[in-house]
């Protein structure tokens, strides 16, 4: 059986995020989107620009993120970008809103379990590659969030996420808390976006997972738990079911006293669906080999 290659550090730094990209050995040619999450008002949690801004400084890539389908300071394209700044995400990369304004992009999804067509923010059809950089926590909704959450809900626009979130039901933010698809349906209709987007990139993609303020609650919550566990390190992977299923490798098998705390969230959302799904899609693979990096 093939196995993935996934690399693994337990050096958490600006200049290990860089390490981890090089050992990949993956050019990302021409214009790079550089996907983050770049966290909710409020949350504590998220992953700073300046932890990013090597990697990016780097490659040259610009910073996309796209609107929200829930009330807060990131569901207009107005307050976004008011809290991009905020953040100081655009003082420091050159951002781009990929659903700043219409219409979406609209990417078919053939073999769709839950969901035929994916809509993400238009501006994605300018860029020719993809750096998504995940950090990898809980999730209230999925279970958890990393690589294959970015490359569904977090390319999504803000129609696109109501979309997921609904299977298919509506595109309508003001409706979707209403008519909100089943857990397994709305886990499917993730793993079916996310195969859109790899089929888009053509494998020019990379994948990084920062473990680190490892709180069962997204950057997407105002108010988040605390981290519940220590920081465990960062991967790496051109295969992002690989990746995400190593980090909850990593959780399981962690002595920290959190552990339980932490897989108790992915368990009781069936957070792993999402990784079975996503391989039943052939653009990833559960099976991998870890290899760590001083």
């Amino acid at each position: 059986m093939y196995k993935s290659k996934v690399y693994f550090t337990k050096e958490i730094s600006p200049s290990a995020v860089v390490k981890m990209f090089n050992v990949l050995n993956k050019d990302l040619p021409g214009r790079l989107a550089v996907k983050v999450h770049s966290g909710e008002k409020g949350n504590q949690n998220y992953i700073k620009p300046a932890f990013f801004k090597p990697i990016i400084d780097q490659l040259g890539g610009t910073v996309v993120e796209c609107n929200t389908a829930y009330p807060g300071a990131r569901n207009s394209s107005v307050k976004h970008r008011k809290l991009i700044k905020e953040h100081g995400w655009s003082d420091i990369f050159a951002f781009d809103l990929l659903d700043e304004s219409g219409p979406d992009l609209a990417l078919k999804v053939p073999h769709g379990q839950a969901i035929k067509q994916n809509y993400v923010g238009k501006n994605l059809a300018s860029y020719d590659s993809m750096l998504v950089l995940s950090h990898f926590k809980g999730h209230p909704m999925g279970g958890f969030g990393g690589a294959l959450k970015q490359l569904s809900i977090g390319c999504a626009s803000s129609e696109g996420k109501s979309f997921i979130h609904s299977a298919g039901k509506t595109k309508d933010q003001n409706r979707v808390w209403d008519e909100h698809a089943k857990q397994n349906d709305f886990l499917a209709a993730m793993a079916d976006a996310a195969s859109s987007v790899v089929t888009f990139f053509h494998g020019n993609m990379a994948f990084i997972n920062v473990m680190v303020n490892l709180s069962v609650d997204c950057d997407c919550c105002e108010v988040a738990e605390d981290p519940c566990m220590k920081d465990i390190g960062i991967l790496s992977s051109l295969d992002p079911v690989a990746i995400d299923q190593a980090c909850i490798d990593l959780v399981k098998a962690s002595e920290d006293k959190g552990r339980d705390t932490f897989m108790e969230r992915v368990n009781s959302r069936n957070g792993l669906y999402t990784i079975e799904v996503a391989e039943n899609h052939g653009f990833g693979s559960r099976a991998y080999e870890l290899i760590e990096i001083d």
